[in-house]
């Protein structure tokens, strides 16, 4: 029986809209609810860290450039470690990652208090010890994003994603409180001393959950390796690409606000340590409640929309802090900043989880990470130069203009013309032929070859359907790919696909999802040959 072409396909089905989920069901599962937990201590603690560093600085210095260099300092590892950290999380055991980077946040924060107490602190020394509590932060964040979709159902996970920005926004709350409380009343050692405590206690929470590390059969893989194979993979998918321009543009532009939020929060009428925090307090708070309403949100509004709607409501919120006068009016401004930031970050978290496999859910997720990281420091650095040769006002005001026009652009022109809805899950059936059982006797790479007989009249859907397998190819660790067309016979077209070495040719195999399962179902579809398409594979002699 030949194969059934694309159009000759029966109707599919109308797909049944998911079940929606309440935004606090995921907290019923007790795992999630103990990691829950765990975040949301360490996400005081960052706030906590983050607050005191800031307002120490503006102690030791009244630069805006220093000022706005402590988040630069809190942010950039992340964009320089999220790489290696999580192709770390995605060959290691997870659960002693996670531990171990409480346990470094700890130590950073122990070394604060030391140099404070003894009167050693300066403004650079302060940058660099931020820039080693950073270093925690970058180490730890891809391993927990990584974890959460284990946790819970497919269905669960937006909810589970909003619940993990409610903690952090209620950290943006319970830790500028501590923080100024014990700043105004005790010192700022003591919230750095609070901060080590706080981490050592998440460190050991995170001891009791008892989780099985399953090793990979391939053996682990190398770091070198992984982290190309992961580079690879966001490269190849539009929807990470769209993922990563429009959270890009939106952090480095709403990093103006937060970066120069001690400055503003001085200039104010009355303003102090406890208008600062006031102000990070009305962001958290509009955060939480924004959380609230994302299931009914995410039912009406596409993604795009979500996003595009975000970013107005956060260059709004920018442009009246820049003329704010006093708190009463900074304070909404802060509100609808910190609905327009999660309801931005949470609606493209979400897509980005989707789009990625578990096999390269850490690594994916660290990049991710790092295109926040990397624009907030970025911008921070920016904006702070910006307002060296300026004003505050107009920084801001630069700042949410040009945030609205980057992110029209962004939406207008980088799309990613794949359904929400492809299914990542890993493939639950083997391949039509796969690889040998038996290794080669030699060493080198393989190259694999897969013949295709088509009819030349359908050639231009063949090679739209042949772009997607490239893309395919290259993201699951393929570092070659081609199509040869058989000049003497038109209807006969080759794939060659050139794999690193055997064992990486076999994980390829081990990374197949249920979208590949259906892409090459499609591939096939074309294939005009009795048989199936004949596969030859060869090793490239040294």
């Amino acid at each position: 029986m030949p194969p059934i072409s694309p159009e000759e396909s029966p109707v599919v089905p109308k797909r049944v809209p998911p079940p929606r989920i309440g935004p606090f069901e995921p907290l019923g599962l007790p795992v999630f609810r103990l990691l829950w937990t765990t975040w949301l201590v360490a996400n005081i603690c960052m706030w906590m860290n983050d607050v005191a560093a800031a307002w120490m600085m503006t102690s030791l210095t009244t630069s805006p450039m220093w000022v706005a260099l402590v988040q630069s300092a809190s942010t950039l590892p992340v964009f320089l470690l999220g790489l290696p950290s999580g192709a770390l999380a995605d060959i290691l055991d997870r659960r002693r990652w996670l531990v171990a980077t409480q346990f470094w946040l700890a130590g950073a924060a122990i070394v604060l208090c030391g140099a404070v107490v003894l009167d050693l602190m300066s403004a650079p020394l302060l940058l660099a010890l931020t820039f080693a509590n950073g270093i925690g932060l970058a180490l730890r964040w891809p391993v927990f994003s990584a974890i959460v979709p284990e946790l819970v159902p497919r269905t669960h996970l937006p909810a589970a994603l909003g619940l993990n920005g409610l903690a952090m926004n209620a950290s943006r709350i319970v830790g500028p409180l501590l923080a100024g409380t014990l700043i105004a009343s005790a010192g700022t050692v003591w919230v750095f001393g609070l901060n080590a405590v706080l981490c050592v206690a998440s460190g050991f929470i995170v001891m009791r959950w008892r989780r099985e590390h399953k090793p990979n059969p391939l053996g682990r893989e190398k770091l070198i390796s992984a982290m190309r194979v992961g580079v690879q993979f966001v490269r190849q998918s539009q929807r990470m690409r769209a993922v990563l321009t429009r959270i890009s543009i939106f952090f480095l532009h709403s990093t103006a606000l937060l970066a120069l939020l001690p400055l503003l929060a001085r200039n104010l009428q009355g303003g102090g340590a406890g208008t600062f925090t006031l102000l990070l307090a009305a962001m958290g708070t509009g955060a939480i409640t924004a959380v609230m309403f994302l299931p009914r949100l995410r039912q009406a509004l596409s993604r795009d929309q979500l996003v595009m709607r975000g970013a107005l409501l956060q260059s709004a919120a920018t442009a009246v802090m820049a003329v704010a006068p006093n708190a009463w009016v900074a304070v909404p401004a802060m509100f609808c900043g910190g609905m327009a930031w999660i309801t931005t970050a949470n609606s493209l978290s979400v897509s980005a989880q989707l789009a990625l496999p578990d096999w390269v859910r850490a690594r994916g997720m660290s990049i991710y990470q790092m295109a926040i990281m990397g624009a907030s420091a970025f911008g921070a650095a920016l904006w702070g130069q910006v307002a060296e040769l300026s004003s505050l006002h107009i920084t801001l005001g630069i700042g949410a203009a040009s945030g609205t026009v980057c992110m029209l652009v962004a939406i207008r022109y980088v799309t990613d013309h794949v359904g929400e809805d492809e299914d990542t899950t890993p493939a639950r059936k083997g391949w039509a032929k796969g690889p040998p059982a038996e290794a080669p006797g030699e060493e080198g790479r393989v190259v694999v070859t897969i013949e295709y007989l088509i009819d030349p009249a359908r050639a231009a859907a063949f090679h739209m359907v042949m772009q997607q397998t490239r893309r395919a190819r290259l993201g699951q660790g393929a570092i070659g790919w081609e199509l040869l067309h058989d000049i003497a016979e038109p209807g006969r077209y080759v794939e060659e696909v050139v794999d690193e070495s055997w064992t990486e040719h076999l994980r390829r195999f081990h990374r197949a999802t249920a979208a590949d399962m259906a892409l090459r179902e499609r591939r096939l579809a074309f294939h005009q040959g009795e048989t199936l398409p004949v596969v030859t594979r060869y090793v490239v002699r040294r």
